[in-house]
């Protein structure tokens, strides 16, 4: 009978933990994180180690901004800095929001069991890993020209303000966008770092497009959490656009890509510049038109937006080394 009783136990523990899987997507132990020591593991997840996609969403701009501005070959190892710059400082700013979140997290299902919101990590141990991840960043900003420390260092504050927008605003995407997209500035004035009107222009409209790009991939990473957000009275372009979202996701992904067009344009005013941008526009019409009404095919959707970020940048490459 007590053998039974267990079984019966255990047989009910793993179908819970399989639900849990299901709903909160941060409870998942795959791959590496599975074999790590459980406080290990807490800190890599706190740190989103287990979710590369955050960080090659905020690796693109800077590859892209390298790339147009023709510096991608010659500076192939400032693109390695960039993409290290890139990780921790995604996964510093993932710390960071998760213990300005940690109540907010512990009312959402897909965020429960998040390291701060559960319990398993303090705040003050959570602030030391902070610490530890923003050094390795100072290192990157380190090899970059004068210039592009500064425009680097200057996003801090965007960053720091980024988790208190959900509270205030409708749009936290579009806060998340200007913060997103702060690398293809950064990128852009480590190759060209006189701030003239030639360089300029360019860069701010390549900026713009990618504003509207992260605006439009977050949005449909919104989806998810939209009716537990709507309780807690947390606020998201997903829940402003209702029932209008492919269409909002397919304004902003026009914009992207009008913004892109242009920059392209601007460093080569040739018709066939343009071309190179025709992979990215399919691909983000697919995105837009194709989301389902149940948003059950959003985080599929989202995680898209890694190849985007390819596509885009192969163009970014063929542009800048013809120019």
């Amino acid at each position: 009978m007590a053998k039974k009783i267990h079984n019966d136990q255990s047989e009910a523990t793993n179908m819970s933990a399989e639900i849990e899987s299901d709903i909160v997507t941060d409870s998942q132990y795959r791959g590496l994180m599975a074999i790590l020591p459980p406080l290990l593991r807490d800190y890599a997840l706190l740190a989103r180690f287990d979710r590369p996609i955050g960080w090659w969403l905020l690796f693109w701009p800077c590859a892209w901004g390298l790339a147009l501005a023709g510096g991608a070959i010659e500076r192939w190892d400032m693109l390695l800095w960039l993409l290290l710059g890139a990780i921790v400082m995604r996964s510093a700013g993932c710390v960071y929001n998760d213990i300005i979140d940690r109540d907010l997290d512990s009312k959402v299902a897909r965020t429960a069991a998040r390291p701060i919101a559960s319990g398993r990590i303090s705040p003050k141990a959570a602030i030391l890993w902070l610490l530890s991840l923003s050094l390795i960043g100072l290192l990157v900003v380190l090899q970059l020209n004068v210039t592009a420390q500064i425009m680097a260092l200057s996003s801090l504050l965007l960053v720091a303000a980024y988790p208190f927008m959900k509270r205030i605003t409708w749009w936290p995407q579009a806060w998340l966008g200007m913060v997103f997209s702060w690398g293809a500035l950064v990128a852009w004035l480590q190759i060209n770092p006189l701030l003239l009107s030639y360089n300029l222009y360019p860069m701010l409209a390549l900026y713009l497009g990618s504003l509207f790009w992260v605006i439009g991939f977050d949005t449909i990473y919104a989806l998810q959490d939209a009716e537990d957000d709507a309780l807690i009275g947390v606020r998201s372009s997903a829940l402003r656009l209702g029932q209008n979202v492919r269409l909002g996701v397919a304004i902003f992904y026009i914009l992207a890509l009008v913004c892109w067009a242009t920059s392209f344009w601007l460093i080569r005013a040739q018709t066939m510049v343009l071309l190179a941008i025709i992979p990215m526009a399919l691909h983000l019409f697919w995105q837009a038109m194709s989301l389902k009404d149940d948003h059950s095919d959003a985080v599929q959707k989202f995680r898209s937006n890694r190849f985007a970020g390819l596509l885009l940048f192969l163009a970014c490459l063929t542009v800048g080394q013809s120019a």
